[in-house]
């Protein structure tokens, strides 16, 4: 039996090997006509451009990362403070409802419930005949950033290649044909900006300019200023007050500059027009040839980290969209492959050092009235845009994220003392480019607080995966101001020897036996948020050597945290009482947040928990938003169950539509909520990482999670926590049979696999004892769980592993082989 096994899976690679290399592109045999979900995205971190490709009407739909609403504001409400006393009462008497309606008057702002990213607008290229084209191409090349379209019309082939230069900070485009004198269009740019003009000039420029609106009170104060200008190659240019006109052009290259006055979320001094005009004179100056390669080798400096093979099959050559109708029911490693490097583009393109954080939408969005303002929702999505930065080696790309939280510390610390009368800084459920702190949007989901304690959660893993004593230093303000907001606000609960949250919730989930509201006291979400900001201030003050005595108060106060609960049903407790419906299908699982992103929860630390998890996880079900099943992808991985996450990855992975009741992916492979959130994405890209590697449970865990469909891959460049990277891992038959390890910052490295392992000089490992000694590898003791009497818990079989203990040094690379 175990040689047929071998034979198969020996035939398996062998065809997958011997198979031409699929390249990493999305590709369709259709124009996305009017369909912006069908459109193909390009950005350079500052613009964002949707690149429809029809051959008729070209559209290009522009967004710049600070073209927002409003200006500089605040949101706070200042009668929070006197009503504080009340609303907790309320909530200790189970007066739910009126505590809402009290949070509503006194907690949530008065003034802007956050403001809206809007477009810049659609730059369209009109070309006359192009309605008969025939033998259509086009596609988003993620492993050079490049998109493209092409087709015939009559006998004369067309080309269109687009970039958002990361190197030169411009859109450029490049027309060409397959005879002289072919390309003739019209060019011209509308904008939905109710406040901008558009004009042309004789430099064959279109000229957008203008302010944002006003929104919610708060008066529209970004200018911004776009410059297209058109550079032919042969034929001629003229210009009429609305167009230019190119006609028997040999080829063709537009610059796209866009620029505003924004400097910092209180700083809006800057001079759009300039700022446009000089880095369209760049870039002008430059061939569309050399633009390419400089803006690729900028590029894959971050892709080319990362690379994954999971195998391929024929159905891999099939177009995208096709793929993706199929892939619930074909075996299509690759599609897998190429949506885990989809989500790393997609990062690259909306996020860079210097620039604004990926928001809801990423950096794309056609409406001036976006779904849920495309703000930055830090109750879940923002986090989850940046779950894949550290451990797909893309740490730079972290930086917009870890500044923002920079800046809601500042913000923050006002709403802290003029709402709650405490000391540190506190953020709700939502902000956007102002770094606003106030409640917004309803008692049901803004009087949460927790984002300030999950948020630097982001700044501590920077840290524990680079190592750098200076960063840490540098945070430990923001971390400290975290902790001690909690070191105020905290509460005696009236029937419990704990120190909870009130007022808090379990975002945004509104049981019956809360009068179908989200308002509590100590919701388990809140609390092991509490624990981790607080183990985490303790910690960072011990590795640099100070502030003991307030760490001493953490400590003391951590103690008196509510444990975590399994409820009557076998459950994890969402809330104090054990109210649980286990017909609830919630898309937030909120109180899971201590399985992933955190590590309260472990199959190895804490089964009863692990099993608490697993049963709340099969009760809410799988299909869900798009952004909820990327999160379950996460979470089944943790729960080191790879079929499972993988049955998520086929749900997600499924046409929006055809999932009842759920999300999904549109055509062009963005997440779907619906409608498009872009935090779905990073959240599967992250849960592929998890399913290979995992390193938050005091090991480098090789192939936690690896699903029957995956039995051979390599995968190469992931970073964990330590400073280590995976220079390159191979496995067959579900096994590891080589493994590469670079040590950053040596150490003892502690090693999770499947398999015995050895030295690549046939030097027998040492296996592990005792606490990893390793400090970036520490895990705070998560306190035994409260258990209800008639909880039947079945802990859940963990499979066999080998557990290694490694010395390693700085720099050094280690080699270990199958035993």
């Amino acid at each position: 039996m175990k040689i047929f096994s071998l034979c198969v899976l020996l035939t398996i690679t062998i065809t997958a090997t011997a198979q031409e290399k699929i390249p990493l592109r999305l590709w369709y045999k259709t124009p996305s006509r009017n369909s912006w979900e069908n459109a193909l995205p390009i950005g350079n971190g500052r613009l964002g451009a949707m690149v429809y490709g029809n051959p008729e009407e070209e559209i290009i739909q522009l967004n710049e990362h600070t073209l927002w609403s409003g200006g500089p504001n605040r949101n706070d409400n200042p009668e929070a403070l006197a009503m504080l006393p009340k609303i907790r009462q309320l909530v200790f008497d189970g007066r739910y409802k009126e505590a809402e309606e009290l949070i509503g008057k006194a907690i949530i702002t008065k003034n802007s419930h956050g403001q809206m990213f809007l477009p810049v607008g659609n730059f369209k290229l009109a070309f006359k005949g192009h309605e008969r084209f025939t033998k259509y191409y086009r596609d988003l090349d993620i492993e050079r950033a490049v998109a493209q379209v092409s087709y015939t019309v009559d006998d004369v082939n067309y080309k269109r290649e687009m970039i958002a230069s990361l190197s030169d900070s411009v859109i450029a485009v490049r027309l060409t044909a397959s005879k002289p004198g072919k390309i003739s269009f019209i060019a011209n740019f509308s904008t939905p900006q109710p406040n901008a003009s558009v004009i042309t000039n004789t430099s064959h420029e279109i000229i957008v300019a203008g302010s944002t609106i006003d929104h919610e009170g708060v008066r529209g104060k970004i200018r911004f200023t776009s410059i297209s200008r058109i550079k032919s190659e042969g034929g001629s240019v003229t210009v009429n007050d609305s167009a230019i006109i190119v006609n028997k052009a040999n080829a063709v290259t537009i610059y796209i500059s866009v620029a505003t006055n924004f400097k910092s979320y209180q700083d809006i001094s800057g001079n759009d027009q300039t700022l446009a005009k000089n880095k369209l004179d760049h870039a002008y100056s430059q061939s569309f040839d050399v633009l390419v390669k400089k803006h690729v080798a900028e590029y894959q400096k971050y892709f080319n980290r990362v690379t994954l093979d999971l195998g391929t099959t024929d159905i891999a050559k099939l177009p995208t969209d096709e793929r993706l109708k199929n892939f619930r029911n074909s075996n299509d490693p690759h599609l897998a492959a190429l949506y885990f490097q989809f989500g790393r583009y997609l990062l690259i393109s909306s996020s860079q050092p210097g620039g604004q954080p990926a928001n809801l939408q990423g950096i794309w969005n056609p409406s001036m009235r976006p779904p849920w303002d495309s703000k930055y929702t830090i109750n879940i999505n923002a986090q989850m845009n940046y779950w894949p930065a550290e451990k797909t080696n893309l740490a730079e790309l972290h930086e917009p994220f870890l500044k923002m939280v920079e800046d809601l510390s500042e913000t923050g610390q006002e709403t802290a003392r003029g709402m709650y009368g405490a000391r540190g800084w506190v953020a709700h459920h939502n902000t956007d480019i102002w770094r606003t702190t106030g409640a917004v949007d309803g008692a049901l989901w803004g009087c949460w607080n927790g984002s300030a304690g999950w948020m630097s959660q982001h700044l501590w893993e920077h840290f524990l995966y680079s190592g750098s004593k200076k960063y840490l230093q540098s945070i430990y303000p923001i971390l400290k101001g975290a902790a001690l907001f909690y070191v105020d606000f905290l509460v005696k609960h009236p029937n419990h020897d704990w120190l909870v949250v009130n007022p808090g919730m379990s975002p945004e989930n509104a049981p019956k036996a809360h009068e179908e509201t989200s308002i509590a006291a100590g919701a388990t979400m809140d609390n092991q948020i509490v624990f981790d900001i607080l183990s985490t201030t303790i910690r960072a003050a011990e590795m640099l050597n100070t502030d003991r005595t307030f760490a001493d108060t953490l400590l003391a106060l951590r103690r008196k945290l509510a444990p975590m609960q399994i409820g009557q049903h076998g459950q994890l407790q969402e809330w104090l009482e054990d109210i649980d419906d286990p017909k609830d299908q919630h898309r937030h699982i909120s109180h899971l947040y201590g399985l992933f992103p955190s590590n309260q929860i472990s199959a190895y630390r804490t089964p009863q928990l692990h099993s608490a998890a697993s049963t709340t996880l099969i009760h809410r079900g799988d299909v869900s938003t798009g952004w909820s099943m990327g999160w379950k992808v996460n979470w089944w991985a943790r729960m080191l169950d790879g079929n499972h996450a993988y049955k998520l990855i086929q749900d997600q992975l499924t046409p929006v539509g055809t999932n009842p009741g759920g999300g999904g992916t549109y055509n062009n492979l963005f997440d779907a909520h619906p409608p498009f959130q872009i935090d779905g994405n990073f959240g599967c890209t992250s849960g592929i990482v998890e399913m290979l590697m995992q390193s938050s449970d005091g090991s480098l865990h090789l192939l936690p999670a690896l699903p029957d469909k995956w039995p051979a891959g390599t995968i190469s460049g992931l970073r964990a926590r330590g400073g280590f990277e995976i220079v390159s891992m191979e496995w067959e038959a579900g096994k590891i049979a080589k493994v590469i390890i670079k040590a950053r910052l040596g150490g003892n490295l502690r090693l999770r696999v499947p398999n015995a392992m050895k030295n690549d000089n046939g030097d027998l490992l040492k296996p592990s004892s005792g606490n990893n000694t390793n400090p970036f590898f520490y895990v705070d003791e998560t306190p035994e769980p409260i258990i209800s009497p008639k909880a039947n818990i079945q802990l859940l079989k963990v499979k066999e592993t080998f557990e290694y203990d490694i010395t390693t040094s700085a720099g050094k690379v280690y080699t270990l082989l199958a035993k």
